[in-house]
């Protein structure tokens, strides 16, 4: 399983950052890389079970993705799911206070659920690692600004 993380210092409070990063609804609003967002569950509130479609730019094209919320530790952390082209991946994205504001971290993993895949991995991995390493930074930024901004 290959697996990383990032992570930004936002000069915000961990409550105010925890109400942008489970406003799934906005986060074509607040994240540049997201060109659309479906909210695919019925839930009233940010929780396990939240899924949504979400459109992003990689590589110059547009890819949509479903992800399901798996695990959430309110205010915290939590842990998001999706399976695609011979893969699961794992984002966990969490708040740690922190002097000024909040560390907000981004761990990414992915596990090849094909042979292909991990032939994959193996061989062209760290090119798409790079660029999902400065895609997850750049969604901090992002995060950031529109936490700061409030």
């Amino acid at each position: 399983m290959t697996q990383f993380a990032v992570t930004k210092h936002v000069v915000a409070a961990p409550d105010r950052v925890w109400a942008i990063v489970t406003d799934v609804a906005h986060y074509d609003r607040v994240i540049q890389g997201i060109t659309a967002v479906e909210q695919l569950d019925d839930l009233p509130d940010f929780g396990v079970g939240t899924t949504w479609r979400e459109t992003r730019k990689m590589f110059g094209q547009e890819a949509s993705e479903k992800m399901d919320v798996t695990a959430v530790d309110p205010g915290t952390s939590y842990t998001v799911n999706a399976a695609s082209h011979g893969a699961v991946y794992t984002s966990v994205i969490s708040l740690t206070p922190n002097g000024t504001g909040t560390d907000l971290t981004m761990t990414f993993g992915a596990e090849p659920t094909s042979s292909v895949a991990a032939i994959l991995a193996k061989t062209v991995g760290r090119v798409f690692e790079g660029a999902t390493k400065k895609a997850l930074k750049q969604d901090l930024n992002d995060i950031a600004r529109a936490a700061e901004a409030s």
